[in-house]
């Protein structure tokens, strides 16, 4: 079974109009929500490609409520431990500009997380887990770290899509998958990367810190795949970019689901970048029709 963790999901509230005034009334144009989180985009984006998965992570109140209703709408099994504080709602305001304001999120007992790696200790050699997005701020730094040791001692493969030092910690423990973008390669080395090319050495550094493969997505420039023995660049489709949101967690989950029925890291990677690809050219999600038709576009070169 594959598993996606969310420690801090939302509920996205996206709120449209033509512009903002402050300090006076302001009438959308449109709203919607859904949930939220990067773990729950994976398992989403998982059923588009017709492959089970189960969503766990916290929630609580009736915005927790809300995800575990809308996800089991969608048919996708949910395993998630219940906190007496609400999930939050992040609103994502497209205006003039595009503006978040990201709530916190509530509190995690130290006896909830133990309650969560107990579901972990029960995951096996056959299972796998991504771990995705940041983590509450009332959980420790080395979060991540101590569940990937369940994982590593279960013989349990992970996926991480985090950033910085959720990142790092991680590495010794030989995730099967890790996908920063650009920005956050670079910011793991104190650096900033604009091309394909800047990003192969940083890449090769991250493979030596224990990442069995690595994905860096560099929006219109591309993207790469590395592991020990492979490394190929993508080309990215032309099409209208709607939102980036959910983009790199369609990656993961496109990587994922090819990767489980071919065993094929180039195909695998190959339908990565056409599932980001529709992800940034719709409002939502991609769709598996919309990935089939921009897989004909992928070229994919071997280094």
């Amino acid at each position: 079974m594959i598993y996606t963790l969310t420690l801090n999901p939302s509920v996205d509230y996206i709120v449209e109009l033509n512009e903002v005034q402050l300090g006076g009334l302001n009438r959308m144009n449109r709203d919607t929500k859904f949930p939220g989180g990067k773990g729950i985009n994976v398992s989403r984006v998982l059923k588009q490609f017709e492959v089970e998965s189960t969503a766990t992570g916290y929630l609580g109140g009736f915005t927790g409520r809300y995800i575990e209703e809308y996800l089991q709408l969608e048919q996708i099994k949910t395993d998630f431990i219940h906190v007496e504080e609400d999930t939050r709602i992040n609103i994502k305001l497209k205006a003039q500009v595009e503006t978040e304001i990201n709530a916190s999120g509530p509190q995690i007992t130290d006896e909830s997380f133990q309650n969560l790696l107990k579901k972990i200790h029960a995951f096996t050699k056959d299972d796998l887990l991504v771990l995705a997005g940041s983590i509450p701020r009332t959980m420790p730094n080395a979060t991540y770290e101590e569940i990937v040791k369940v994982c590593q001692k279960n013989g349990t493969a992970f996926v991480v899509d985090a950033e910085g030092e959720l990142l790092q910690n991680v590495l010794p423990y030989q995730p099967l998958l890790i996908k920063p973008n650009h920005h956050e390669l670079g910011e793991l080395f104190d650096t900033t990367i604009s091309t394909v090319e800047e990003a192969i050495p940083y890449g090769k550094q991250l493979l030596e810190m224990g990442a069995e493969n690595i994905i860096v997505s560099l929006a219109e420039k591309g993207a790469i795949f590395m592991n020990k023995e492979l490394t190929f660049i993508a080309n990215v489709p032309k099409g209208d970019v709607k939102s980036s949101v959910g983009a790199g967690d369609s990656m993961v989950a496109g990587f994922v689901a090819k990767l489980q029925k071919t065993g094929d890291v180039e195909a695998a990677f190959r339908y990565s970048v056409a599932a980001g690809s529709a992800t940034a050219f719709s409002l939502g999600l991609c769709t598996k029709e919309k990935v089939t038709k921009l897989v004909q576009q992928i070229v994919i070169r071997k280094i």
